[in-house]
């Protein structure tokens, strides 16, 4: 069954659509047309209605409509409103202090979402650019598995040719023909994971179905600016969003306690209305003189005599969620500098890593050159050189690894630091 998977696995990718693209292009394609980065679009769209919606009450409103009744008696009320065969209001806020504070908290507010959209699409470049780097390790560990197999299968071959001789043990066929098989299914393997890699790159940065995202430069390591370990953390507190997002969120809590502080104060607002009488609604029955136009424009003044309580106790919880909050902030600040350090020092961790992996190499490499020497001599045979050659591709393949943890390495302490867009985009 496994197998089966495999090889449906392996005609889906070899019939996808294939596209070559950049690092830099990566970038640009997960920060504009990922999924993430379109819901962090609307986020943005939905702060800026709040924005419109908040500052409505300061623009004039014009209503105009009808009260049209007949009266029996006493011309009555109908909403407030004497009955009138046409009638229109218009109102607008002068002086509205709990109004204009949620005015600015919504502003604040629509500063909260730009931040976090930015969050989002610096999060979405990050994961893009791992999978790049990934994907490339992955093609470069497969093209050395494939050597090593062609190896292998030298060695099989040879192993066969003197067991037939007498010269070996029939059990080393079996060995080598054991070595060869695993080689193959490494490569399967690989094959499957950089399809999967090339798919999930291409789904993160918005291509159509059964697309795959290849990189163009899988070799061209990351590089990074930072210069020591104080400089990452000053970069890290400097350009955290997830900072800036709190003190954003900080900044618009302080503007709602201000609106239900300023509940007690006066509210003025400019007022306007007009009506159009009838005599059928006996106006001129009960009062001294009928005039059909009306009109009157004012202001309206409300003084709040005894403020209401839910105002007080609204303050009170705002108050508790900004001591959350300036908690919240103080730790991410600690936060941001011990991930800047603990990035910082996995890059050293991963360079002495990539280091031991080259010297490892070059002892293979030299071991190879040693045996063909000795194959020359006749001293050593065809076994041992491709042996040899085996061991070297491992060690390639052990170097692919230790680079790739580097560069990822490299792409967190840009991540933290808030470099990534800026340095990956040169």
């Amino acid at each position: 069954m496994q197998r089966l998977f495999l090889f449906v696995f392996a005609a889906f990718a070899l019939f996808a659509e294939v596209r070559t693209v950049t690092l830099p292009q990566v970038l640009e394609l997960a920060m504009t047309q990922s999924a993430e980065a379109a819901l962090a679009r609307l986020d943005q769209a939905k702060a800026a209605s709040a924005v419109r919606a908040a500052r409505d009450p300061f623009f004039p409103k014009i209503f105009a409509g009808s009260g049209l009744a007949y009266s029996s008696g006493f011309p009555l009320s109908i909403e407030g409103s004497a009955p009138s065969i046409l009638e229109s209001r218009a109102i607008a806020s002068v002086f509205n202090q709990p109004q204009k504070m949620m005015l600015e908290k919504a502003k604040a507010d629509q500063k909260t979402a730009g931040v976090a959209a930015a969050m989002r699409q610096e999060e979405m470049g990050y994961r893009a650019a791992v999978l790049y780097v990934e994907a490339g390790r992955l093609a470069a560990a497969a093209r050395a598995a494939r050597e090593q197999s062609g190896a292998l299968e030298r060695v099989s071959e040879t192993v066969k040719a003197r067991v037939e001789a007498g010269r070996e043990l029939p059990i080393e066929a079996r060995r080598a023909e054991l070595r060869t098989a695993q080689a193959r299914q490494r490569i399967a393997r690989l094959d499957l994971a950089q399809a999967d890699a090339e798919t999930q790159l291409a789904i993160l940065l918005g291509m159509p179905d059964g697309a795959r995202a290849r990189p163009a430069e899988p070799e061209t390591p990351v590089r990074v600016d930072v210069k020591s370990e104080s400089d990452a953390v000053v970069a890290a507190l400097q350009n955290s969003k997830e900072i800036r997002r709190l003190e954003s969120v900080v900044i618009a809590k302080g503007f709602e306690r201000k609106s239900h502080e300023s509940a007690r104060l006066p509210r003025l607002d400019l007022v306007a209305q007009y009506g159009l009488f009838s005599r059928f609604n006996n106006y001129d029955k009960f009062f001294n003189r009928f005039q059909r136009h009306n009109g009157q424009f004012g202001v309206s003044v409300q003084i709040p005599l005894l403020p209401s309580q839910a105002s007080r106790a609204q303050k009170e919880m705002v108050d508790g969620e900004l001591a959350g909050l300036k908690t919240q902030l103080n730790a991410e600040r600690g936060r941001a500098s011990a991930q800047a350090r603990k990035a910082w020092a996995e890059i050293a961790a991963q360079e002495a890593g990539v280091e031991v992996a080259n010297l490892d190499l070059q002892v293979a490499r030299e071991q190879t050159t040693l045996m063909l020497a000795l194959l020359a001599e006749g001293r050593a045979t065809q076994k041992q050189v491709e042996e040899a050659r085996f061991a070297e591709n491992e060690k390639w393949m052990a170097l692919f690894d230790a680079r790739f943890g580097l560069d990822r390495a490299r792409l967190e302490l840009l991540k933290e630091t808030g470099t990534l867009v800026a340095t990956l985009r040169n």
